[in-house]
């Protein structure tokens, strides 16, 4: 039967320990060792019989208080107090709370440093899609030829039918809420200059580019990030194939091309809802409803939709794939930037819609 864990002192500062270091017969060596006052220079433990992690930890905190050297282990032992000594750390202890107005403070600036740096992600990403562009413009075989027209199906054929239908439903709100607003003063027939003006210059084109945002925005993130975390764009890399010219720049050109399209047959649906609303609720019929239309809309605001349409695409289409490509470490990253792909389009489209405003009545597109 082992015997109980004791120690001695022995010559030059060495003391020695015997019997058995473990857990059940340890006893009050670690009192007795806090007790102990003589000088201690080196700890000889070959003539202990056993040793656990208990009395590995015993002796570990009793030979770093003392600076003193461990010595007489077999293989095993020894290993034993290095992964005691190395699982040795200081506790972490929870920040103290700061007040209010700092970590607010604190959370606005991380929201900028976040933000800048994903516009400057965002802009070298942009100069990258232009690069292959005009590699493709020079080298006109490397065109995914295939590819860009199964997303201009995927983009705009697929979407038509959405599209349309919130189109026809924003076109029948815009028009009742104008014509109960106008009735008041005796103009309903000024909902079509509200329906037409408003619908082919702001809503069409802005409902159409959160809605494509909302769908091919996320699917390009989600696709790419996919690609990414199973590590086929590595594998297109090491083959020779450029993942900007064989994946963005086809999903980039047919949202570009697509979304003009999609923006003008969204004003024409929401104008067709507003005009349906208005033969039915304020009898205006629709020969009239579009022989107003055309005296009441200028030409200019169909030049506004379509050149901010094809604006908003490459936006679109630029934040999907870029939020797609900093996937790394987990599929939950996936959702992740495919949320961050959809909020920042849809921001960015803003924005930019505002910029526009701005711009066109500067130059007298009212």
């Amino acid at each position: 039967m082992s015997t109980s864990a004791d120690f001695a002192e022995a010559n030059g500062g060495t003391l020695a320990f015997t019997g058995d270091l473990s857990l059940a017969r340890i006893g009050n060596l670690p009192d007795r060792l806090q007790d102990y006052s003589g000088e201690v220079s080196r700890i000889d433990l070959s003539q202990v019989e056993r040793i656990d992690t208990v009395g590995a930890w015993v002796i570990h905190r009793f030979a770093k208080a003392r600076g003193a050297s461990v010595e007489g282990l077999g293989p095993d032992a020894q290993h034993l107090l290095e992964q005691v000594a190395a699982a040795e750390r200081p506790l972490a202890l929870p920040d103290k709370p700061q007040a209010p107005f700092n970590r607010v403070l604190g959370e606005i600036g991380d929201a900028v440093v976040v933000a800048g740096r994903t516009l400057y992600g965002l802009l070298g990403f942009m100069g990258a899609t232009v690069i292959a562009f005009w590699n493709v413009v020079r080298s006109p075989h490397r065109f995914r030829f295939n590819a860009t027209v199964q997303r201009f199906e995927v983009v705009g054929v697929s979407a038509l039918g959405i599209i349309g239908l919130m189109s026809f439903l924003i076109g029948i709100v815009i028009a009742q809420q104008g014509a109960v607003q106008l009735r008041e003063f005796g103009a309903e027939i000024f909902t079509i200059n509200l329906l037409g003006r408003i619908t082919l210059r702001e809503l069409g084109v802005l409902m159409t580019a959160i809605m494509v945002a909302g769908r091919s925005g996320s699917a390009f993130a989600a696709q790419l990030g996919t690609m990414k975390l199973t590590e086929e764009i590595d594998a297109m890399r090491t083959i020779g194939v450029s993942p900007m010219e064989a994946l963005v720049l086809p999903r980039t050109i047919a949202v570009i091309c697509m979304m003009p399209l999609l923006a003008f047959y969204s004003s024409l649906i929401g104008i067709i809802g507003g005009g349906l609303l208005c033969w039915i609720t304020l009898d205006i019929p629709p020969v009239t409803f579009v022989q107003k239309l055309r005296e009441v809309v200028p030409m200019t605001d169909l030049w506004v939709c379509l050149i901010k349409a094809p604006v908003f695409g490459a936006v679109i289409a630029i934040a999907g794939c870029f939020q797609g490509m900093q996937v790394e470490g987990d599929a939950e990253q996936v959702g992740r930037r495919t949320t961050t792909a959809v909020v920042q389009a849809i921001f960015l489209v803003i924005v930019i819609d505002a910029f526009f405003a701005v711009f066109f009545e500067r130059i007298g597109w009212l």
